[in-house]
C-alpha cells in the first residue's frame, strides 16, 4: 500500500489514465472514448460490471445490492479508470462505490439538510437568499458522489422526484425584480445538448435585471469529453457566466480535466472549485495542498471547503469541524491567498451557508482588535474614530488579559 507522502508526490502531476480498463475493447478507440456521448452509454452501473474490473470488499458489493433504492450507481469511464483494482480505501473509490455505511442511520442524518424543499415557491426553484435563486433544471449527473446532498431527488431512485415546471420558474424570475443571480444545478446542466441549454440560457439573459449567470458542475472533471470548442463558443455568447466545478482529490485532476477547464477558461469563463471535506478523501492538509495548488495550474480559484452536510446514509465520510479548522491553519499564510478556500458549513436546516475560520480574532472592543497571524505572533489595530487609545503594533500578551 502505498504511503501518503508517496502517494501525494505521485499526484501532484497531471496525467492520463487512458484507456485503462477499457484498453481491450473497441472503447480504446480515440474517436470513441472522446466521445462524450459514448462515454455517457458506457457508464459503469451494475455489480457485475464493478465485479469484472475491481476486487470489492464485502462492504462495498452489500453497498452496491443495497443502492438501488437511495442513490443510483454510475460513473463514467473516464473517472472509472481512476479507481484502483484493490484498494477500497482509496479516496476515489470511496467517493464513488457504495457501501454497506450508506445504509447505516445516525440521529444527525436529514434527507434536506440544507432545507431546499422549504424554500422552493415554484417547483424546482430554490429562493432562500435574497438576490439569488438556485434553479434545479435536472435530476441527472454524469456520475453519482456517494455523498451528494440532493440524493433524495437525483439518479431517479430517490425518494422524491424533481418536477421542475420551466415555465413557472421563468415567470416567478420575471416577477421577482430582486434576483440578479441565477445558479443552474441539479443534478447537472452541462448533461444538456447545447442547443437545449442554450435555449435556456437565452431565456435567463432575456430578464432584464439578472445580472450574472453561474453553472454548478462536475461534468468537467467526470466527463471532460463533453468540453468541447463548440460548447465553449456557446456559453461565451452569455457572459458574465460563471462556473463552479467541483473537485475533491488531486488525482482527479488528469490531463483531460485541465485541457476541458483551460477550455472553459479562455472562453472567458471564471471558474471556481467547491470541495466538500470527506473522510479518507481529502482531510489531511498535503492532499487539500496539493489540490489547491493543481486547480490554481487549471486557472480554477479554490472557493469553497464545504463541511459535508447532514445527508442520510453519509456518516461514514464526515470529519470533525475541528478537521476543516485545522486545514484552512494550515493553508492560511503557508501558501498563496488565492489557493485557500473558504471553508463553511451549511447551516442544517436551511440556514444558508456559515463561514468557519480559525480563531485569528483574539480580543475586540471599542478601543482595538488583537489578532494573532498564520505564525502564531499577536498584533493590535485601532478602532477607527477614537484617537486617544494607546497601542503597540506587535506585543505579547497573557491568556488573562486577553479573555478578562
Amino acid at each position: 500500500m502505498v504511503n501518503l507522502t508517496e502517494g501525494i508526490e505521485q499526484e501532484k502531476g497531471f496525467r492520463s489514465y487512458t484507456p485503462g480498463y477499457w484498453s481491450r475493447d473497441g472503447g480504446s478507440a480515440p474517436e470513441l472514448w472522446n466521445d462524450w456521448k459514448w462515454q455517457l452509454k458506457n457508464r459503469v452501473v451494475k455489480l457485475a460490471q464493478l465485479e469484472e474490473h475491481l476486487s470489492l470488499s464485502e462492504e462495498e458489493r452489500a453497498g452496491v445490492l443495497l443502492s438501488g433504492d437511495k442513490l443510483a450507481l454510475a460513473i463514467t469511464p473516464h473517472f472509472f479508470n481512476l479507481i484502483p483494482r484493490k484498494n477500497p480505501d482509496d479516496p476515489i473509490r470511496r467517493q464513488m462505490i457504495p457501501r454497506i455505511e450508506e445504509t447505516w442511520g445516525s440521529p444527525y442524518d436529514m434527507a434536506d439538510p440544507c432545507g431546499e424543499d422549504s424554500h422552493m415557491p415554484v417547483p424546482g426553484l430554490v429562493h432562500r437568499y435574497p438576490d439569488r435563486v438556485l434553479f434545479l433544471v435536472t435530476d441527472r449527473c454524469a456520475a453519482y458522489c456517494r455523498y451528494c446532498t440532493r440524493s433524495r431527488v437525483v439518479s431517479g431512485v430517490g425518494e422524491q422526484e424533481l418536477h421542475t415546471d420551466f415555465e413557472e420558474a421563468f415567470r416567478y424570475l420575471e416577477q421577482h425584480t430582486e434576483v440578479r443571480d441565477v445558479l443552474l444545478s441539479g443534478g447537472d446542466a452541462l448533461l444538456f445538448s447545447d442547443g437545449k441549454l442554450e435555449n435556456l440560457l437565452s431565456r435567463l439573459r432575456a430578464i432584464p435585471h439578472i445580472e450574472f449567470l453561474r453553472i454548478g458542475t462536475r461534468v468537467p472533471i467526470f466527463l471532460p469529453q463533453r468540453i468541447t470548442p463548440e460548447l465553449c463558443v456557446m456559453l461565451a455568447k452569455y457572459h458574465p457566466l460563471w462556473m463552479s466545478v467541483h473537485v475533491n482529490h488531486p488525482r482527479e485532476l488528469t490531463i483531460e480535466v485541465k485541457e476541458a477547464l483551460e477550455r472553459l477558461a479562455n472562453a472567458g469563463i471564471p471558474l471556481g472549485n467547491q470541495s466538500v471535506l470527506l473522510a479518507g478523501v481529502n482531510d489531511d492538509l498535503e492532499t487539500m495542498k496539493t489540490l489547491v495548488h493543481k486547480l490554481l495550474m487549471c486557472r480554477v480559484r479554490p472557493y469553497y471547503l464545504y463541511q459535508c452536510d447532514l445527508i442520510n446514509g453519509s456518516s461514514h465520510l464526515r470529519t470533525s469541524v475541528a478537521k476543516g479548522i485545522e486545514i484552512i491553519e494550515g493553508l492560511r499564510g503557508h501558501t498563496t491567498g488565492y489557493a485557500v478556500p473558504q471553508y463553511v458549513i451549511d447551516a442544517p436546516g436551511g440556514g444558508g451557508k456559515v463561514p468557519i475560520n480559525p480563531g485569528y480574532i483574539l480580543y475586540h472592543d471599542n478601543e482595538k482588535i488583537v489578532i494573532r497571524n498564520y505564525e502564531g505572533k499577536i498584533f493590535e489595530y485601532p478602532e477607527t474614530g477614537n484617537e486617544n487609545v494607546q497601542f503597540a503594533p506587535q506585543r505579547e500578551y497573557h491568556d488573562e488579559y486577553l479573555y478578562s
